[in-house]
């Protein structure tokens, strides 16, 4: 059975074209991703923790409440959230 958690999972599946069922991914959804990916992979990046940052409040609205997200953020020194990001994430409450 393959390891279905923590984000390594879902990149080690792709990598092998197998979903984490086990069954295959179709080769043209595999195509269309490693395309877009590839796009990713040539894009300048403006700094690590801005990178930081944003993958804290993506993955950080799935888990937390607004409110405890916005004062962690403070906590650890990084902007808190935006009007977009709250409008976006937590839709606008």
């Amino acid at each position: 059975m393959t390891d279905t958690k923590g984000a390594d999972a879902v990149d080690k599946a792709i990598s092998q074209g197998i979903d984490l069922d086990g069954s295959p991914i179709p080769a043209k959804k595999l195509e269309l991703y490693n395309k877009v990916m590839g796009f990713e992979a040539g894009r300048q990046r403006s700094g690590v923790t801005n990178t930081m940052r944003s993958r804290i409040v993506r993955i950080g609205a799935k888990h937390l409440p607004q409110d405890r997200l916005n004062q962690m953020l403070i906590d650890a020194e990084f902007p808190p959230l935006k009007e977009k990001e709250i409008a976006f994430y937590y839709g606008g409450k």
